[in-house]
This record gives structure tokens, C-alpha cells and sequence, in this order.
């Protein structure tokens, strides 16, 4: 097991351990990564990557990509090996150790809003794929993103931001000293508009004080976000609907969507280490507050009011954890043994309501849902000889569902269990290079109130199947490259069902595929960065009950990616010229079973350029789809009626892209 914290690895010589502070991308894996397809990205790497929305942090990940389909407030879609995640459905992601994946949430099952994110002050974003690590649970069957604040600024920032379409932004951030530890504090103020016929109006309020104490071996912090947002949506709209609309690709046909959210929580986290052990202990405790006002079908179900919907989400959650490893010998074999114990409670109010123009029509469901879940695992790393090493682990996840349906059909309570065995063999480094053979259990949760519902319910735990054998080598100077060939089998997929704007369960499915990931630093002034990946997803019975074909295919899921950079700096950190390059392809997916409609492809091309006048003042410019193409940003396919007395059609429905435009920023280091 590898923890921020406090990172150890074996060392070359058997008996000997080392410490390892992994910040980034170009830092070496060998010898403690338990598979090819963990990886760390630090600031160094990110820095350099024009972000367009705080969620985009996470196309770090290679081959993950972060997408929207609605307003700019809204949690990122997300897509990753063969997966359309929806809002995070089986990808876990964790700020500052809190979970951001929501269960039992009124738009989506683990919806992950990314939205407080500040990228300045991500320290890493340590990634893992596929279901073989004991320290991660629900939600993480294609993988999990744990990202970090840093504790310290080097300096004081100041940031003013300004661009196309109406967007601003200010940021201020300072780490003075106070008494024997460190003040981090920031405030984040936005507001953009978008390209969208009816503007966005996104305003975000976001903010953090953290107060730590200490250093990675010893120490604490406590750390409390809090953000608020609100924003009018443009959603997606059907190819044949374009011509009549007023704003054209990016109209609206229904100008009264949108929503506003907010997010508070309080995080206290302690570690100890030592040549003999580690510790860690952490708890935290958080309020979320959503409403979202969509209209996907338009006048489809009511051609007199229309087709609105609310869907509201309100929680308190809570959680505490706490790991302890000990570092020893077994017959003179190097071991670390870990054991851990995770606690979660989210109490919850939601609901779905018909609404037009946001106010009520009338009420659809309302729920009260309690969600328990008490996870406690082990994991043993042992180094068998200087060319084998094992990392063996399980966890045994219990979940309780406890829900109070308003209208009292579906009110119940169920809960589950799973035991979860995970590991990884890793043989080498031979001429600087390990094979990794890799194979766990998983599961998501599906939402409690469709575990509970009194017509057809739902599996409370669905059970994942992964495995996979990875390449990973340093052999060529200052190149680190990594190969998987992966598997993952799903006992249910949750799909989004683009009527209904949230995730339902379905069949059973089938993944496969390849990464290759690539990052080359030649000099000290120049990174060059190539991710490639490829999957094939099917489900695994393509008949209806009357032995009818009905297709194959898993409507959105992901085909292909790339992912590609290069950039420039020089080498003095406080003076100079810096600029990248990126290029993203998003491949086409399948939009329906038999494959009979697709999307298309999307490509975009980000750039960014700037200059350090000295240790204090730079000037920066980022643009974005450079090659101003008309793409998706994502593509979907069902039944709607754009108007009142028209015809019922089924069509694609799809979110452009934004066009060409760019943004400026003066910033001051101080």
C-alpha cells in the first residue's frame, strides 16, 4: 500500500528500506507501484496544462476523459476504460481525503462535483486503475483518483483572469506562519457566461483554510473548504432542432434550466512514522445542498407545461478512517503489513420534482435516505527476492440502506456485504523495467432507492471482476513509459438514461483493452507526453427474454483516447518563457445497443504561453480549441419533442464544444 503521507519503498539492496517522496509524473515508480497503471502528477506537470474547468484536473489521469453536457456548475461527465462514468459512477475520487463521489444522489449514483476544486494548489494527483488496491472501495472498479492540497505555499499568489465570454476570475492565496505550524488560506470569486445564447451568469464562491503542523513523517492538519455555485444551463438539444434555434448550435430550448449548489466540510488528519511504522487517522464531516433544473425531452411527456424536472439533493455526511503498517521481517524477507478500517454516513434528502420554468408543478418522489458503510481491510507487501515482490490484500465492505420514501411505496431498509481479495505480483526491475500481474474484486453501490424499491429492486452491491498484466520501464534515458493489457467484467452496469437525467441499472457487461502512456523529459527545459488507449465493451447476454437480439453494445462507452502534449520552460523557475501544447481526441461511441447510431469523434487542441518577468510578475494566456471545430463535447440518442404541436422523434442529442476562445491572467508571486 502507498500513502501520500508517508511513502515507502523497497530499497536495491534486500533488508533495506528507503523513503520515497513521489510529487509527479517524472518521479521513478519502481520497485513500490503495485501495478503499471498508478501514477502520480504533481504541480510541476500541472501547471502547464491549460484547464478550461476545475474538473479537467483529472484528464491527468491517462486515458480519463472530462466532459460536460449541461451548465458550467454542474459536475463533469466522465469517461474512462470503456466506461461512460455518468458523474463518477465507478471512478472514486477523494480532495484533501474526503470522498467526492455522492451515493444516492438526486441527479446521479456517485456524482462527483469538481467544481470547488482549486488546481493552484493541488499538490498531486495520485491515480490507480482497475480494482487490485485494498485501500479503495466503492466506486473504484475502473479507478480512483486521490488529489492533495499542498500545506505550504512557496509563496504568496495573486491572480486576476480575464476572457471570452464574459469569464473572470480572481484568486488569492497565502501560507504565512502561525505559532509552530502553517496558516494555508485561499478565495476563489468566478463568474462566465459561456458561448450559450442565454449566458451562463456562473458564479462561484470558493475558499479554503487549512492549519497544519509538522512535516510527512509527523504531524497534523485540519483543514475546512466550503463553496457555493449557481448558473443557468444550456443542455443538450437534437441535431434536427438546430436550424430553428435562436443561437444555433448553442441555444437553448429551454432558457429557464440551470441550478446552484454548495458544499462545506471540516477535515482534522493526524500521521505518525517512523523506520518501524506508519500511522494515520483522519475524520471529517461535511453539508452539501443541490438543486438542478433540467429538460432533456422538452414536451415530450407534456406538451402544455413541458417536460422540467428538479432534482434535489441535500446531506449531511460524515467519516472517519484510520490505517497502521508496520514495517519487519518474515524469514528475512522484507514486509510491510497494513491494516485499516473506513467509516461513512450519509443522511440524505432528495427528490424529483415536475416543475416549468423552476416552479413546482407537481411532486414526483421524495426520499429520506440513510447510506452506512463500514469497510475494514488488510494488505501485506512482501519482497520475496530481489526480482519478486507480492502485494496481497482484502477488504470486507458492509453497506446498510435505510429509506423513507414520502410517499410510502418504496420505503424499506436492506443492507450487504462483500469480501473483496486484491493483489499484484510484480516481477523485476530488470534493465530498469518491472512486468506487473495484477487481479481483484470490486463493486459500486447502486442508489438505496432503487435498493429498496418495491417493484424490481436493485442489487444493493454489484460485484466487479479486473485483472491485468502491465509493463513499466525507465530503460530509455528520461523516458518512463507503462503498457496495460486490462480486463473487468460487471455484474450491472449503471447507464445514464437521458430522459429520465439519472442512471439506472442494466445487463451485465464485458471491458477489455490497452494503455500505453509515455512522458519524456529530453532536457530540462522540454516534456513531451503521449497517453494512448483503446477498449472494447460489450454486454454479455445481447438477447431480450424472447430470445430477441437487441444489440450488444453499451451506449456510450469509450472506444478510444489520446492524449498528447509538449512543453517548453526555462529552466530559471523565477524568470523567462513558458508554453504547451495539447492535443485530445475523444473518440466515437456507440449511442444505442445494436450500434446502429454513433457519435462522432471530438478533437480539441488547448495551447498555452507566457512569460516570468521576474520572481514576482507573470503574464499568461491559455486558448482553447484552437482549431475552433464544431464538435460534441458529448453526444446522446432518445426519444424528445422540441416543440409543443411537433412530431415525436428520436435523434441525437449533443453538447457543442466551446469555440475558439481564450483567456489572460497577471499573476504575483510575493
Amino acid at each position: 500500500m502507498i500513502h501520500a503521507a508517508a511513502l515507502t519503498a523497497l530499497a536495491h539492496e534486500p533488508g533495506e528500506l528507503r523513503p520515497v517522496q513521489v510529487s509527479g509524473r517524472a518521479d521513478s515508480l519502481l520497485e513500490f507501484a503495485e501495478s503499471a497503471a498508478e501514477g502520480y502528477v504533481g504541480q510541476d506537470h500541472l501547471e502547464f496544462r491549460p484547464v478550461q474547468r476545475p474538473g479537467e484536473v483529472l484528464e491527468s489521469v491517462p486515458g480519463l476523459i472530462a466532459t460536460q453536457h449541461s451548465g458550467n456548475g454542474k459536475a463533469n461527465q466522465y469517461f474512462l476504460r470503456g466506461f461512460n462514468l455518468d458523474h463518477g459512477t465507478d471512478f472514486a475520487t477523494t480532495v484533501e481525503g474526503i470522498g467526492v463521489n455522492l451515493p444516492s444522489h438526486g441527479h446521479g449514483q456517485g456524482y462527483t462535483d469538481l467544481n470547488f476544486l482549486l488546481p493552484e494548489l493541488v499538490q498531486t494527483v495520485h491515480y490507480r486503475k482497475g480494482p487490485y488496491y485494498a485501500d479503495v472501495g466503492d466506486f473504484a472498479s475502473a479507478g480512483a483518483a486521490d488529489i492533495g492540497y499542498v500545506n505550504r505555499l512557496e509563496r504568496n499568489l495573486a491572480q486576476l483572469e480575464v476572457g471570452s465570454f464574459g469569464y473572470a476570475r480572481g484568486l488569492f492565496a497565502a501560507s504565512p506562519k502561525a505559532g509552530p505550524g502553517t496558516l494555508l488560506y485561499a478565495f476563489e470569486v468566478l463568474h462566465d457566461d459561456g458561448p450559450w445564447k442565454r449566458p451562463s451568469d456562473y458564479q462561484k464562491f470558493n475558499g479554503v483554510l487549512k492549519y497544519s503542523q509538522g512535516n510527512e513523517a509527523r504531524g497534523f492538519s485540519i483543514s475546512a473548504l466550503g463553496y457555493h455555485g449557481r448558473w443557468h444551463s444550456t443542455d443538450q438539444i437534437p441535431r434536427n432542432a438546430v436550424a430553428d434555434l435562436s443561437g444555433g448550435r448553442f441555444g437553448t430550448l429551454d432558457p429557464s434550466d440551470g441550478g446552484d449548489s454548495q458544499r462545506y466540510s471540516l477535515r482534522a488528519e493526524w500521521h505518525r512514522s517512523d523506520e518501524h511504522s506508519h500511522t494515520s487517522l483522519q475524520a471529517y464531516g461535511a453539508f452539501y445542498d443541490f438543486d438542478l433544473f433540467s429538460n432533456f425531452t422538452y414536451f415530450l411527456d407534456d406538451p402544455v407545461r413541458g417536460d422540467q424536472f428538479q432534482q434535489y439533493d441535500r446531506r449531511w455526511f460524515a467519516g472517519a478512517s484510520g490505517h497502521h503498517t508496520w514495517y519487519h521481517e518474515v524469514a528475512g524477507r522484507d514486509w510491510e503489513t497494513s491494516v485499516g478500517l473506513q467509516l461513512r454516513c450519509d443522511d440524505t434528502h432528495n427528490g424529483l420534482n415536475h416543475t416549468e420554468a423552476r416552479q413546482l408543478v407537481d411532486v414526483t418522489r421524495s426520499d429520506r435516505v440513510r447510506q452506512f458503510n463500514v469497510s475494514p481491510y488488510a494488505e501485506n507487501t512482501a519482497r520475496w527476492s530481489p526480482w519478486l515482490r507480492s502485494h496481497l490484500g482484502a477488504r470486507l465492505d458492509y453497506s446498510n440502506f435505510d429509506v423513507r420514501n414520502f410517499a410510502g411505496a418504496n420505503s424499506g431498509q436492506r443492507d450487504a456485504s462483500l469480501l473483496s481479495p486484491k493483489g499484484s505480483l510484480v516481477l523485476g526491475p530488470w534493465a530498469k523495467t518491472e512486468l506487473y500481474l495484477s487481479g481483484g474484486l470490486g463493486f459500486h453501490s447502486n442508489d438505496g432507492r432503487g435498493v429498496t424499491s418495491a417493484a424490481d429492486p436493485a442489487s444493493p452491491l454489484v460485484r466487479t471482476y479486473g485483472a491485468e498484466v502491465g509493463l513499466r520501464t525507465l530503460a530509455l534515458t528520461n523516458l518512463q513509459s507503462s503498457l496495460s493489457l486490462w480486463y473487468l467484467d460487471v455484474d450491472s452496469e449503471l447507464l445514464f438514461v437521458g430522459d429520465a437525467g439519472n442512471t439506472e441499472a442494466s445487463g451485465a457487461t464485458r471491458r477489455f483493452g490497452v494503455e500505453w502512456a509515455n512522458y519524456w523529459t529530453p532536457t530540462p527545459w522540454l516534456t513531451l507526453d503521449a497517453d494512448f488507449s483503446l477498449s472494447r465493451t460489450r454486454f454479455r447476454n445481447a438477447f431480450d427474454a424472447a430470445g430477441e437480439f437487441v444489440g450488444d453494445r453499451v451506449p456510450g462507452s469509450v472506444e478510444a483516447v489520446v492524449a498528447a502534449g509538449v512543453s517548453v520552460r526555462d529552466p530559471d523557475p523565477n524568470h523567462g518563457f513558458f508554453a504547451s501544447l495539447r492535443l485530445r481526441f475523444f473518440g466515437p461511441r456507440p449511442l444505442v445497443e445494436d450500434n446502429s447510431q454513433r457519435s462522432g469523434a471530438t478533437l480539441l487542441l488547448n495551447a498555452q504561453a507566457g512569460y516570468r518577468f521576474n520572481r514576482t510578475w507573470s503574464l499568461q494566456a491559455d486558448a482553447f480549441n484552437l482549431l475552433d471545430r464544431a464538435d460534441s463535447d458529448i453526444d446522446y440518442y432518445y426519444e424528445s419533442r422540441p416543440s409543443r404541436t411537433g412530431p415525436v422523434a428520436a435523434d441525437v442529442h449533443f453538447h457543442p464544444v466551446e469555440p475558439l476562445s481564450a483567456r489572460v491572467s497577471v499573476t504575483a508571486r510575493f
